[in-house]
């Protein structure tokens, strides 16, 4: 078959800063990432030396302030970026993703003194971070959540156990949610815990269907003694800042996913313009050219979706139920774009020879991480219906 390489995403981006940008994402991920994906998918390894380099390189703290290490970049740049990098490995992607959630409390709730002591090597200095909300027992009500932390002097005291955390027992440091005062919302704090905090570790990771590469895993607290000083925010805040972290960390979601759709149809259609059926091309064949043409079709859609949300961000306008439109429709169609990639290749679409399958594998957990896909609907639907009523008696 000829060697018909993908051509690059043709972007409107802002400045010439941010096609650098770009262009030095897509450079990384050609020599750095991709190469090594497939490989270090199967073998389960974490690739730390490549958060490392992006922490280098200026990408890891993209959308924040310049006065602390970040980029200063709007979010339609940051996203695009990522997108590039979710395309060579979602591992990496996802990871720069998790990473920027868990810098948005101190970025944006954090005092003056907060920020100067610690974003600066949090942004660009070589930390890796983990954003601590879901528990075994509290998912989708994350509000139900029953770590605790309680109040010792100048310190609080945190014990629990957080579940499904990325970067979970590797990361440098971690954003936590913990009850320190009533039962539901109004009762959680937020936190930022050193990953070398006594008392803290770190379970087994879980064995996944995909995403092997990124580490998932129990978090848990025993007695770990945090500063008043490392509280974000204000006591009982806690909820609303995880809330308005997560609207933009779906945004980062659904650009992940089109990253990865687009990786799906670039082999797919790659493969079908070199397999021979019946003396011609396959991509030749009306049926399979219309499943190109579609999945094509809601990857640009997808796109221009969760980049019009980004704007809306950008704007400082009101932007959480596009977020959640962004994160459904996206993640939505990365699941059946690789869905169909695999049949597109057919038998080989099924091997580990071509990396499709593995696509298919970890496309489906983005319609589960950060808000499953019915939450989504959730959100979108109070937003235009208003809550749900709910009964009693």
């Amino acid at each position: 078959m000829p060697d018909r390489a993908p051509q690059p995403v043709d972007r409107q981006l802002p400045t010439d800063e941010a096609r650098d940008l770009i262009s030095l994402a897509r450079d990384i991920a050609q020599r750095e990432i991709a190469p090594r994906a497939a490989e270090e998918e199967d073998a389960g390894i974490f690739p730390r030396e490549v958060f490392t380099l992006l922490s280098r390189s200026g990408l890891l703290g993209l959308p924040y302030d310049s006065e602390y290490g970040g980029g200063d970049q709007p979010y339609e740049v940051y996203l695009q970026v990522l997108e590039e990098l979710a395309a060579a490995r979602l591992t990496v992607g996802l990871g720069v993703s998790v990473h920027s959630l868990s810098c948005h409390a101190l970025a944006n709730y954090g005092t003056k003194q907060q920020q100067v002591e610690h974003l600066p090597a949090m942004l660009g200095g070589g930390l890796l971070g983990a954003y601590c909300l879901s528990e075994p027992s509290s998912g989708s009500d994350a509000a139900s959540l029953r770590t605790k932390a309680v109040r010792d002097g100048e310190d609080w005291v945190i014990d629990g156990t957080k579940a499904w955390i990325t970067h979970g027992g590797i990361a440098d440091f971690y954003t936590v949610m913990a009850r320190t005062g009533e039962d539901g919302p109004r009762g959680i704090s937020a936190f930022l815990v050193p990953g070398d905090a006594a008392g803290l570790s770190g379970a087994a990771p879980e064995r996944k269907m995909g995403m092997k590469g990124s580490p998932t895993a129990q978090v848990h607290f025993d007695g770990v003694r945090v500063p008043d000083e490392r509280r974000l925010g204000e006591e009982g805040q806690g909820f609303a800042i995880a809330l308005s972290a997560l609207d933009s960390g779906r945004l980062g979601i659904a650009a992940c996913a089109i990253g990865l759709a687009q990786a799906a149809l670039d082999e797919a259609v790659a493969y079908a313009s070199g397999r021979q059926q019946f003396g011609r091309p396959i991509s030749d064949f009306q049926g399979l050219r219309f499943m190109l043409a579609d999945m094509a079709t809601q990857i640009e859609a997808g796109r221009a979706l969760y980049l019009a949300a980004a704007r809306l961000r950008d704007a400082g306008r009101p932007f959480a139920k596009q977020a959640a439109m962004a994160k459904l429709h996206c993640t939505d169609t990365a699941m059946k774009a690789t869905i169909d990639a695999v049949q597109i290749l057919g038998g080989y679409g099924y091997t580990a020879d071509f990396p499709v399958e593995r696509y298919m594998r970890e496309a489906k957990v983005l319609q589960i991480v950060e808000g499953t896909n019915q939450i989504q609907r959730m959100v979108i639907a109070r937003h235009l219906a208003g809550p749900e009523a709910h009964r009693t008696g």
